[in-house]
């Protein structure tokens, strides 16, 4: 069996080396960039499994070579980044990276990811077992809220939302069970198929894009929820206006 090929870009050729070292010995096949523009090249030629991409380069940095790459198809993007700041984590989401692991990192950390994102891919690509019409998933409804998990498409009030496909999975897992509250452990294994040990502040950034792209309290029906020292549900509401015991308007 070919072993998975994956592609480090880093013009630290220390972090390359050690990456490098843990990857083999993980079982990968591994190849070297130093930039953005030899990342490009290499993808063209080698076709990887894989990306981890360093953010902030010379020539070309992370976030540009993101950008090229998803024009180039759907190779997933590991993105390693020293920035701290939710904004450039964000951003690095909204370039098309898959995952972002901070910097300094655990090695086996890395590989983890590297792991469970070529894992998502493979799954994904399975040939379902049974027809589709047995696994439809219905579409989630709440107030302007529209998830339709079959086009992949989220609308409020008529207006169609730009969501990562991350930030849809995440939506969807949550406005699917209104009121369940999710841990944001459980939240990583469900829709990054990560384990509890891998850094939780990925799901506090998608939540807070999420908020931001869906204008979160707009509605008055319906919000993300924190919920504090565990995680997040998806908390609906009756209108204030509503007699619950009766189901009839108020006058």
């Amino acid at each position: 069996m070919e072993k998975p090929k994956i592609l480090i870009v880093d013009d630290d050729s220390r972090i390359r080396n050690l990456l490098r070292m843990y990857l083999e010995k993980a079982g990968f096949c591994v190849t070297e960039a130093e930039n953005g523009v030899e990342a490009l090249l290499q993808l063209q030629q080698e076709k990887p499994d894989l990306i981890v991409l360093e953010m902030m380069m010379p020539v070309m940095d992370g976030l540009e070579a993101c950008r090229q790459i998803r024009k180039l198809g759907p190779t997933p993007v590991l993105m390693l980044t020293a920035r701290t700041e939710a904004d450039d984590k964000g951003l690095a989401f909204d370039n098309g990276a898959d995952d972002y692991v901070e910097k300094p990192f655990n090695s086996q950390e890395v590989v983890a990811r590297v792991r469970a994102i070529l894992r998502r891919r493979t799954d994904a690509a399975k040939p379902p077992k049974f027809p589709k019409e047995t696994l439809r998933i219905a579409t989630v409804r709440h107030c302007m809220l529209v998830v339709d998990p079959e086009a992949r498409s989220v609308n409020i009030d008529g207006a169609e939302k730009e969501l990562t496909a991350k930030e849809f999975d995440l939506l969807h897992t949550l406005a699917s069970h209104p009121g369940h509250v999710y841990s944001r452990e459980n939240l990583l294994h469900k829709v990054w198929g990560l384990d509890s040990a891998s850094d939780t502040r990925t799901v506090d950034i998608h939540i807070q894009r999420l908020r931001q792209k869906l204008d979160d309290g707009h509605c008055p029906s319906w919000k993300i929820a924190t919920v504090w020292g565990i995680g997040y549900r998806f908390q609906t509401f009756v209108p204030s206006h509503v007699n619950q015991s009766a189901g009839t308007m108020r006058p």
